[in-house]
This record gives C-alpha cells, sequence and structure tokens, in this order.
C-alpha cells in the first residue's frame, strides 16, 4: 500500500497557499513591529489599531475584524507558534483538497472561530491570531484521514490521525487551564473545519462523498454562523463613542498645556510691573478664561455613557475644567477690582 505523503505529492500546487498565508501573517506583524508594537507582546490599543477582534469595535460597525483578527498575533512567541502548526499541516491539507477548498476551510474556520470567540468571551477580550483558522485545518486533516484510510497503511493511518487527534485535544485542553489562550475560537474553528472539509471533500480513493452529506454539513454551519451572529451579547458600550472621547481627552491635555504655558507668560509680566491690571485681567480673560470655557462646553457636549472606559476621565476632566475656569474668573474679577481702586486713586 503507497505511502499517504508518495499519493499525495501529484498534488502539490506550483506556489503553496500556505507559503503565502504565512507570509502575510510575518509581514503584518513586522509592519506592527513598524507602527509601534512590541516585539514580545504588544498591548491591546495595537492590537485594536490593527484590527483586532473586540466586541464593543466589531459590533459597531466594524465587522472586518472578523477578518482581520486572523492575521494579527500578540509577539513573537504567538506568530512563530501559529506558523510552525500551519507549515507543518497546511501544505498536507492544500495537497489533499486542493488550494481553493484549502483557502475556504481555512477562511471559514477562522470567522466562524471569531464569532463564537465574540459570542463566549463578549466585552471582555481582545482577540486574534490564525490558531481558530489552524484548528479549522486540524479539523479538516481529520476528516479527510478518516475517509481515506482504507487508502493507507493502518501505521500510518494511526500515526497522522492519532497525533493529529492528540494534538487539537491537549492544545484545547491547555487552553482551559491557561489563561489568556481563546479557547473559544479554537472549539469555533475545529468544528468549522469539519463542516467545512465535509461539504468540499475531495476524494482520492474512497467512494465520493453523498451529496445530502455534503449540503447538511454546509446547511449546518451556515445555521450556526447565523445562530451566533444572533447571541452575539451586546456591547457594553459604543467603540466610536469611546474613540470621540479619546480624540476629545488627548485635544483638550494640548490645549491645557498651551493654557498653562500662557499662564507661565502672564506670570512673568506681572512680575515685571510694565502691565496694569486691566492689561493683565484681558490677557487672562483672553488665553485663560475663553479656552477653559470652550473646552468646557466642547467636554460637555461628549457621551456621557458611564459604561465607557474613558468616562471617569471625562468627569475628572470636567471637574478641573470648571475649577480653573472659575479661578481664572474670579483672578480677572479681582485684577479689574484693583484697576478701579487704581483708576480712583488718580482722580483723587
Amino acid at each position: 500500500m503507497q505511502s499517504l505523503y508518495n499519493q499525495l505529492e501529484a498534488r502539490e500546487p506550483n506556489v503553496p497557499i500556505t507559503y503565502l498565508l504565512i507570509s502575510i501573517n510575518v509581514l503584518v506583524f513586522v509592519a506592527m513591529l513598524v507602527g509601534g508594537a512590541g516585539f514580545w507582546h504588544s498591548p491591546n490599543g495595537i492590537q485594536l489599531q490593527w484590527g483586532a477582534n473586540f466586541g464593543p469595535a466589531t459590533q459597531d460597525g466594524e465587522w472586518w475584524r472578523l477578518g482581520t483578527a486572523m492575521f494579527l498575533h500578540f509577539g513573537i512567541v504567538h506568530l512563530l507558534l501559529n506558523s510552525i502548526s500551519l507549515w507543518d499541516v497546511g501544505q498536507l491539507v492544500e495537497r489533499m483538497y486542493g488550494r481553493w477548498r484549502y483557502i475556504s476551510i481555512y477562511l471559514a474556520s477562522g470567522l466562524f472561530g471569531n464569532v463564537l470567540s465574540l459570542v463566549v468571551q463578549g466585552n471582555d477580550a481582545v482577540s486574534g491570531g490564525a490558531s481558530g483558522a489552524i484548528f479549522g485545518v486540524y479539523g479538516a486533516v481529520l476528516v479527510f484521514l478518516w475517509r481515506e484510510r482504507a487508502a493507507i497503511t493502518a501505521r500510518e493511518f494511526r500515526w497522522l490521525f492519532g497525533g493529529g487527534l492528540v494534538f487539537a485535544i491537549i492544545t484545547i485542553v491547555l487552553g482551559f487551564i491557561i489563561p489568556g489562550i481563546d479557547n473559544a475560537a479554537h472549539i469555533g474553528g475545529f468544528l468549522a473545519g469539519v463542516l467545512a472539509s465535509i461539504s468540499t471533500a475531495k476524494s482520492m480513493k474512497a467512494k465520493k462523498m453523498p451529496a445530502h452529506y455534503a449540503i447538511s454539513s454546509a446547511l449546518i454551519l451556515c445555521i450556526a454562523s447565523t445562530w451566533l451572529v444572533l447571541h452575539i451579547p451586546k456591547p457594553k458600550y459604543k467603540w466610536s463613542e469611546e474613540l470621540m472621547l479619546r480624540s476629545a481627552i488627548q485635544h483638550f491635555i494640548t490645549e491645557d498645556q498651551e493654557i498653562n504655558r500662557n499662564w507661565l507668560a502672564i506670570n512673568y509680566e506681572s512680575k515685571q510691573g510694565n502691565q496694569s491690571f486691566e492689561e493683565l485681567a484681558s490677557k487672562i480673560d483672553d488665553t485663560i478664561n475663553q479656552p477653559y470655557q470652550e473646552s468646557y462646553e466642547m467636554l460637555l457636549k461628549l457621551p456621557k455613557d458611564p459604561a465607557l472606559p474613558s468616562s471617569q476621565q471625562l468627569e475628572s476632566l470636567l471637574l478641573y475644567t470648571e475649577q480653573r475656569k472659575h479661578q481664572s474668573e474670579a483672578l480677572v474679577s479681582g485684577l479689574r477690582k484693583q484697576q478701579m481702586q487704581v483708576n480712583g486713586a488718580k482722580q483723587k
């Protein structure tokens, strides 16, 4: 009985899709490094900027994150583990199913895994990585090997099928034990890979997959995907509103730095004794009081949803701005009273 690898050798594509997928993952990782991501670990903020999967962001009209998250990795170890796994199993599956079936299984598994991740983790995690898609590829391997078990040696079947099954089980079990692993994406990807491979089965020696099997598996995958999308937990807040707050807060901080520089300049001028009380009051009114009044009005218009991560900072800035505004108004009033006293003394 001929070795499975020899039987599949003729199906080797000229340019394997597996090489392309690994290259895309590596190039995205390098681009993220250039953009400020960490080599060993990237913070969630950077991952979100590059398209990680996160309930409030994904459900706020950014559904493309379900796809982009498949090509993001949180550090070099994460990237290497996924790349080695994909290299090991991807080339085999590509020859088993053909490049277009293979890429369909890969993408369907990754997307399904990311949707299940949203259902399970909701608003609590920022996720990314190719592992959901890779688990789908492992599921496809197991389906193919089971169907073609009569065409390969018993020893080779036990080695390949048993190895793939043990790898999947151990990795999923570790996902329940080790924190920070998106096990929902792994399980969802594996199940989607099994269903997608049945619906796109390509035989080597086994009988052709009955049409009702293929149709049923495709239908189950579609129904399951629809059910999951409909049962994604409602996000705690709108990501667009959080981004609005962050932008406005950063703008205020920049403006506040400018106001403080103006205050230092006015304070210096007051010590020189070259400015009248009215001139100092006018400068404070124009460069301190008015900007704080405008900033306060701008901050008041921002969303006040307490679930927004930046809501507490917004409340603190509103209080700070109001206090500074009142202080500058009191200072302007005091300076003008002093000017009136000086003018009254001159008239006498």
